[in-house]
């Protein structure tokens, strides 16, 4: 009420004078905008009941106190009037306000005039590397608190700028950028690519097939988060394996938030329930994931098996980069393959199974079974390798029709069989279907696209833009579906399934990701076996 804005709102309304609305919409708009604080827990945190009524500068300033009023008075002294710290900010007691803070976190730290990141173990005068080894830098919910706000400042343990910086963003700085991209231990071009971090990797040397330009090349030639995701993020559905991975190696005190500390980066809403497991919470949100996205991606990882679903992990460590991964197709060689596909027999059947694939439903759960659109290949035998096992773990040669044969490491003990001594489980290799496969457009993306790129006046002739322009047009008969057929013949990253009694498959749990490949990719026919499987 002190304020020039709200006397001269209330001097006009008193005399009956026209407002001048923007200035003075702008001017409430910063009055009531807000700070926000990133922080590692402590032992003691202050509670809402140790702060509510109570002047936070008249408290006994020792401990997480301190930190608090310095946070405070940091905000104050920027020009802000309000602050929030999750700690006392929230009634824990509540559930229903538990719920709604954790739902609304990210929108929350989005939405903020600044985030402050206090590194309570980063001592005054360090040297570059410490923000990358503090203990923020290795909890759940600071991925959000992070990628959400779009001006963020980090402080060290004694209330300076990290690394002395003291310009207004350190998201602008390309040191502390850096830093925290090299300490992500996530593929450069993660969200960049729009697509798996692993299809960009060479197999030998595990570096990034290209590479961008300049300064940017530095940094991504790291193995953080691009730095335009770190400085730019936008919450969704793209890039799910990638966004998964960022939270492979952080860990939560309560171990059903390494999944809810994830609803905000994924845009999702869904039920809070602490005293639920860690696998039935992680369960939950790759659920929906898979449900609103259609992205499989999420079934790509190494590790032991959820009891939500046995395509699911049970720990998101699951999702740290894959040790082996096939490198992407070049556009020459898909060329050059889609040249020596060119015959009339193989042209009728590409087209075919095309058809087939893009009839396919979307992957789907139904009551944590999961639906699942894949080729498979059976597999015809399954030999134990002697003298190669480890303690717990067991080594097999597999044969599956129409495939190269396999080399594979587990700790379950599988049923051998062979030819001459058949079994009466199947068992599956499976290629889950990937529906980007069939180059289709993707609709929304296009539509946003054409929103933000879309000239004033697009029907105006002189500009010589209209929607679709820009799309690619396929010259050569049956080139989409023949360019289908190159795509499927390259390794692939394999499921092993097994069937159940009641006509389901379980997903047999790996140490590796399976890399297999078709023996012919002139012979279609040995890709028809298209099916919509029963996954528990």
């Amino acid at each position: 009420m002190e304020s020039p804005e709200h006397k001269e709102i209330l001097y006009s309304s008193m005399m009956h004078a026209p407002v001048q609305t923007v200035p003075i919409r702008a001017a409430v708009a910063r009055h009531f905008d807000w700070v926000m604080l990133s922080h590692r827990w402590e032992s003691k945190e202050l509670l809402l009941h140790d702060v509510q009524g109570k002047p936070v500068y008249d408290l006994d300033p020792v401990g997480t106190t301190a930190m608090l009023q310095t946070f405070c008075q940091i905000a104050r002294d920027a020009g802000h009037h309000w602050a929030w710290s999750d700690t006392c900010c929230i009634d824990q007691n509540n559930n229903v306000e538990l719920q709604r803070s954790v739902n609304s976190m990210f929108v929350w730290y989005r939405q903020s005039a600044l985030t402050i990141v206090y590194l309570s173990d980063v001592p005054p005068s360090v040297q570059s590397g410490a923000l990358a080894n503090s203990a923020w830098n290795t909890r759940g919910w600071t991925v959000q608190e992070f990628l959400a706000p779009n001006t963020i400042l980090f402080y060290r343990k004694d209330w300076t700028p990290y690394l002395n910086d003291r310009s207004p963003n350190h998201k602008d700085s390309v040191v502390i950028m850096k830093e925290l991209e090299d300490s992500t231990d996530i593929d450069a071009q993660a969200l960049a690519a729009f697509r798996p971090a692993f299809y960009r990797k060479d197999p030998i040397s595990q570096r990034p097939l290209s590479q961008p330009q300049g300064v940017m090349k530095e940094l991504e030639d790291s193995t953080g988060i691009d730095a335009q995701a770190l400085a730019a993020f936008r919450p969704g559905m793209k890039d799910v394996r990638e966004k998964l991975q960022w939270a492979s190696t952080r860990a939560t005190t309560l171990q059903e938030d390494i999944a809810y500390s994830l609803f905000g980066i994924f845009g999702v809403h869904l039920p809070v329930i602490y005293g639920e497991t860690k696998q039935n919470a992680l369960g939950r949100l790759l659920q929906e994931i898979v449900a609103q996205s259609g992205d499989i991606t999420a079934l790509d990882w190494v590790g032991k098996s959820s009891e939500f679903n046995s395509c699911l992990p049970a720990e998101i460590s699951s999702y740290k980069p894959l040790p082996c991964t096939p490198p992407p197709l070049s556009e020459d060689r898909i060329q050059t393959l889609v040249s020596s596909l060119q015959d009339a027999a193989v042209e009728e059947q590409a087209l075919m199974l095309y058809t087939r694939l893009d009839h396919l439903s979307a992957p789907r759960f139904d009551h944590r079974r999961l639906h699942l659109p894949c080729i498979t290949f059976p597999v015809t035998e399954i030999r134990r390798r002697r003298g190669q096992d480890r303690e717990l773990c067991f080594t097999y040669d597999v044969k599956a029709d129409s495939l190269h044969n396999l080399l594979i490491t587990t700790e379950y003990k599988l049923i051998q069989f062979s030819p001459a001594r058949p079994t009466r489980q199947t068992f599956l290799l499976i290629r889950p279907w990937n529906r980007d496969d069939l180059e289709l457009p993707d609709f929304a993306d296009d539509a946003q696209d054409m929103v933000e790129s879309m000239p004033e006046s697009p029907l105006d002739d002189s500009l010589g833009w209209y929607p679709g322009d820009d799309e690619p047009v396929d010259t050569e008969p049956h080139s989409r579906e023949l360019r289908l057929i190159a795509r499927l013949g390259q390794p692939f990253g394999a499921l092993l399934l097994a069937q159940q009694r009641g006509g389901e498959y379980k997903r047999i749990a790996l140490d590796n990701n399976i890399i297999a490949q078709v023996k012919d990719m002139a012979s279609v026919r040995d890709m028809m076996d298209v099916r919509t499987l029963e996954i528990l």
